[in-house]
């Protein structure tokens, strides 16, 4: 990929916004590849944006991508906290909503797809409505 410029202090970088997509579709990828289908991406809901929204078997995955340049702070997985959780059920439960379902409903889990450096990790089930 080649570097994109993104402003005189840090030459070379990809914008937060740049690296966010970047990494969202090396996820989308990255799943595609695993089997799942692809329903929809950057989903703004009231609540909260769910990163990808994709479907296994009968499944409805709601996935949140995460990315750190290094685990010096702790890895990528471990940057999806409890607010964070909730914000992205809440945004999952009004998407449910927007399409006649509901968690009573619709088979559906939350996934995390976490870039730390080189590294990929996929968190099936990460979380439940549980929470």
């Amino acid at each position: 990929m080649a570097e994109i410029l993104s402003g005189s202090n840090h030459p070379g970088q990809l914008s937060r916004q740049q690296a966010g997509a970047h990494y969202e579709l090396q996820a989308r990828r990255f799943l595609e590849r695993k089997g799942l289908r692809f329903i929809a991406a950057n989903v703004h809901q009231r609540g909260g944006e769910i990163d990808l929204i994709m479907k296994q078997h009968n499944v409805i995955v709601f996935v949140e991508v995460r990315y750190r340049r290094s685990n010096r702070f702790g890895d990528a997985a471990a940057s999806v906290t409890r607010n964070k959780q909730q914000k992205l059920l809440r945004a999952a439960q009004n998407w449910l909503a927007r399409t006649s379902g509901s968690f009573d409903t619709v088979d559906c889990r939350f996934d995390v797809v976490a870039f730390t450096g080189n590294e990929i990790e996929w968190l099936t089930n990460a979380f439940t409505a549980d929470v």
